[in-house]
């Protein structure tokens, strides 16, 4: 018996290899599994059962977001945030238990960026523990447009990382923040890496926030070619800070040449665009102030459109909200049938009957 047992064991061995090693069904079967076009039959049973296997380590999907909008809706960039020690810390302790604060700035930080970015929150929470925190940073899904948990990374020796290859995005398009080097490690020339913000002051600035806007919305409003460059030259500095500095050494030599221009011509206005390559000025200036840098006039007309879409929003709120509830009053029904609906519906039920004995 331990004869034969061992004998059919080696047999389906070698079966299943032999198997495994068989020609490829179809060219779409060869390029999913990412194989060679000229490999051996060991070669294509490596290739297979490798393949078995990355099913652990790999993100769920092929593609992790949908092909982009077309015009003009799809944003020009993507801008990947984590969720955990970046728009709120969690805490936990004996006498409250897990406690979640949102870190300040965030909803102008979503609200302002989402003008220029197609805002993706990529986290490595599980859904079920992420999505309720989402839903109370941006409740009508106004400002981050997809969100990727967990099973939308994989395992590498790294550890658990985002593999951005797997996004269906062009890359040199694509801007990820985070607060941990490693979840980047495939992809470290898209990534900015910031301190950990913590809600008792610890860790990142609460300001850091709102700091990296400026940097992000110059790399937007100038849209380069590709962003991994300027990523890459701000690479292990403090953004906010040496970013600040380049833009305050650009505003000075805006006035630089303005005072040179009024007092060898005394002219009213300049087209200060020009200086930098992006065309004239849309406004003229008082001939009695600094002009604007090309920047600094798209950063004001930006606020105004955030204030306006802003103004929408704190009108419309109401609405929203209605359609909100009614939208989870027609899930909960569609529920209703389902063990799930029926599981979930049976508590309430419970305590309406105790409320009413105890009225009695």
């Amino acid at each position: 018996m331990a004869r034969w047992t061992i004998g059919l064991a080696v047999t389906g061995v070698f079966g299943s290899v032999a198997y495994m090693g068989r020609d490829w069904e179809s060219e779409e079967e060869r390029k999913a599994i990412g194989a060679a076009e000229d490999l051996t039959p060991v070669g294509r049973a490596q290739a297979r059962i490798t393949d078995a296997f990355n099913y652990f380590n790999k993100p769920a999907w092929p593609e992790l977001l949908p092909p982009p909008l077309p015009a003009p809706h799809q944003r020009p960039m993507t801008l990947l945030i984590p969720l955990d020690d970046f728009l709120v810390t969690s805490t936990w302790d004996r006498q409250h238990g897990w406690r979640t604060a949102k870190r300040p700035g965030v909803d102008y930080f979503l609200g302002y960026l989402s003008q220029f970015y197609e805002i993706v929150l990529f986290t490595s929470q599980a859904a079920y523990t992420a999505i309720p925190i989402i839903e109370k940073i941006d409740p009508f899904g106004a400002f981050i447009m997809y969100k990727l948990f967990r099973e939308a990374t994989r395992t590498t020796k790294h550890g658990l990382v985002k593999d951005l290859s797997y996004l269906n995005r062009d890359l040199s398009k694509v801007v990820a923040i985070d607060t941990n080097a490693s979840k980047y490690a495939l992809h470290p020339e898209n990534a900015i890496i910031v301190p950990k913000w913590k809600a008792d002051g610890s860790g990142g600035e609460a300001s850091g926030l709102i700091g990296l806007i400026p940097f992000l919305e110059s790399i937007a409003i100038h849209a380069p070619p590709d962003v991994r460059p300027i990523i890459k030259a701000y690479h292990g500095k403090d953004i906010p800070k040496a970013y600040a500095a380049v833009e305050a050494e650009q505003k000075r030599k805006v006035i630089e040449e303005w005072e040179k221009t009024r007092k060898g011509a005394g002219s009213g206005s300049m087209a200060i665009g020009g200086l930098f390559g992006f065309g004239g000025a849309k406004k003229s200036h008082p001939t009695d102030q600094p002009p604007l840098t090309f920047l600094e006039q798209r950063r004001k007309e930006y606020q105004a459109l955030y204030k306006e879409d802003q103004a929408y929003w704190d009108a419309n709120r109401d609405k929203f909200q209605q359609m909100l509830q009614e939208d989870r009053e027609k899930q909960m029904k569609e529920m209703s049938g389902s063990l799930l609906g029926w599981m979930g519906m049976a508590t309430p039920k419970k305590e309406e009957g105790k409320a009413d004995e105890q009225k009695k």
